[in-house]
C-alpha cells in the first residue's frame, strides 16, 4: 500500500489529478476549501478494503471528501479528521491502513530534523537551512571544473566559503553532469582524499564526500569526512550503505534515472513524483537494512539527473510532497541547464534565477541547499526563512 500527499494548490490541478475518477469528483472539484486541506492519494490498495473505507467515511465523517477508482483512493481532509479517522480505523482491526495514513501524516508534518555529525558537529535544520558548499575537484564539471588548479587555490576557497556562512562543504572528484564518463576508483581517490584530509586539519567545518563509490566514500571518511552524498540512491554501489551504517554518517539519497553519461537521453515517466518517491523510498529501505539510522538520511529529488526541463520545473512545483518521507530535503538547482534554457542564459548568469529556484524550494520544505554561491544563497534563504517564521 502507498500513500502520499497531493500538493493541490489550484482547482484545475484537482481537476487533473481526478481525470480517471466519477464518483464523488464533483465534490472535490467544487470544494476551494480542499485546497488548503491534507489531501491524500492512497494506492495498490485492495478494492475491498476501499469500500469499507468508503463506507466508515459515510457513516462517521462528512467533510472528508473522497473519490475511488478500482486500487487507488483519493481522501482530502482537514487535519484534525485523519486523527479522528485513524482512531476510527484500530476499531474496525484496519490497522496496517490506520498506521498508513497515520505515518504518512506524520512525515509530512515533521520538523525537528537535527543533522547528527560525527564529533558533534551536528546542525540544528530547525534553526536554519543548512548551505552545502560545492567544491569540484574535476576537470570537466559544467560550471567550475578545472577551478581550482593549486592547493593554495583550494584551500583559498574553503576559506572564503566558510567566511560566506557555509555549514557543509561538499567534495566531489567525478564529473556527474550529463554525459560524463565514469573514472576509475584510484583517481577520484586522488582527486578527492588528500584535499580533504589538508581541509580536515586546517578548518572545522563538516566536509561531505560526493561519490556513488563504497570505496572512496570509505577512504575519504577515513581522511576526515562526515557526510556521504550519493547521487545513485545506493544503486551504483551496493556497499555504499555498509560504509554508511559502519561510521555512522548522514548519507544523501539522491533519485537519479539512469546514470550521468546517458540519463538525459529522452527521460520518460508514467507519474513523476509517484516514481521519485518510490525510488527513495526503496533508497531508504536499502540504507536501515543496513543498519543506517533514519536519522541519519536526507533525500534528494535530482534535479537534473534524467530530468527534461518540465520534469524539472514540476519537482520544485511539488517539492512539498517529498516530506512524506519524513527525512530533510536537499535541494540542488545551482545554475543548472533548465534555468539556462528558462531564461535563455549561459552556465555564468544563472546566479540568479539559481537563487529564485532556491527560494521556492526552502518555502517548500526543502532543509539543506547545495550551491556553488555560497554568500548570496546564505542571504536569500536567510531572509525567506526569516519571513516564513513571522507572527504577528
Amino acid at each position: 500500500m502507498q500513500c502520499r500527499v497531493l500538493a493541490w494548490q489550484e482547482i484545475e490541478e484537482i481537476k487533473q489529478d481526478l481525470i480517471r475518477f466519477n464518483q464523488h469528483e464533483v465534490n472535490l472539484i467544487n470544494s476551494p476549501d480542499k485546497l488548503t486541506s491534507c489531501n491524500l492519494k492512497l494506492s495498490e490498495i485492495y478494492p475491498q478494503v476501499a469500500f469499507q473505507l468508503k463506507g466508515i467515511i459515510i457513516r462517521n465523517f462528512p467533510e472528508i471528501r473522497f473519490a475511488l477508482n478500482r486500487g487507488e483512493v483519493f481522501l482530502s481532509a482537514p487535519l484534525d479528521s485523519y486523527r479522528r479517522l485513524y482512531t476510527q480505523l484500530k476499531k474496525n482491526s484496519f490497522f496496517t491502513l490506520a498506521d498508513k495514513i497515520k505515518s504518512t501524516i506524520d512525515n509530512y508534518r515533521k520538523k525537528d530534523f537535527v543533522l547528527k555529525l560525527p564529533r558533534n558537529k551536528d546542525i540544528d535544520l530547525r534553526e536554519k537551512v543548512a548551505i552545502m558548499g560545492i567544491l569540484n575537484l574535476t576537470p570537466d564539471s559544467f560550471y567550475d571544473g578545472g577551478k581550482y588548479r593549486t592547493e593554495n587555490d583550494l584551500l583559498k576557497r574553503v576559506e572564503q566559503m566558510i567566511e560566506e556562512g557555509v555549514d557543509i562543504i561538499d567534495v566531489g572528484g567525478e564529473s556527474t553532469r550529463p554525459g560524463a564518463e565514469r573514472i576509475e576508483v584510484e583517481e577520484e581517490i586522488r582527486r578527492t582524499v588528500p584535499y580533504i584530509e589538508k581541509i580536515t586539519n586546517l578548518f572545522d567545518i563538516p566536509i561531505s564526500i560526493d561519490t556513488y563509490k563504497a570505496k572512496v566514500a570509505r577512504d575519504a571518511l577515513e581522511a576526515g569526512a562526515q557526510m556521504i552524498n550519493d547521487i545513485s540512491g545506493l544503486r551504483f554501489d551496493p556497499e555504499m550503505s555498509q560504509v554508511a551504517s559502519y561510521y555512522d554518517v548522514p548519507l544523501v539519497i539522491m533519485h537519479i534515472k539512469g546514470t550521468p553519461k546517458d540519463m538525459q537521453i529522452n527521460p520518460r515517466y508514467d507519474s513523476l513524483m509517484e516514481e521519485i518517491i518510490s525510488y527513495l523510498e526503496e533508497g531508504i529501505k536499502i540504507a536501515t537494512m543496513a543498519g543506517v539510522k533514519r536519522e541519519k538520511l536526507i533525500v534528494d529529488p535530482g534535479i537534473g539527473f534524467g530530468k527534461t526541463l518540465e520534469h524539472n520545473l514540476f519537482i520544485l512545483k511539488k517539492l512539498e510532497e517529498l516530506r512524506i518521507l519524513g527525512c530533510p530535503i536537499l535541494i540542488g538547482v545551482s545554475r543548472k541547464s533548465f534555468i539556462g534554457k528558462v531564461l535563455n542564459l549561459p552556465v555564468e548568469e544563472r546566479m540568479i534565477g539559481s537563487l529564485a529556484a532556491t527560494c521556492l524550494a526552502v518555502s517548500k520544505g526543502a532543509r539543506i541547499v547545495r550551491t556553488h554561491d555560497v554568500k548570496p544563497t546564505r542571504q536569500v534563504v536567510d531572509l525567506i526563512e526569516a519571513i516564513l517564521k513571522s507572527n504577528v
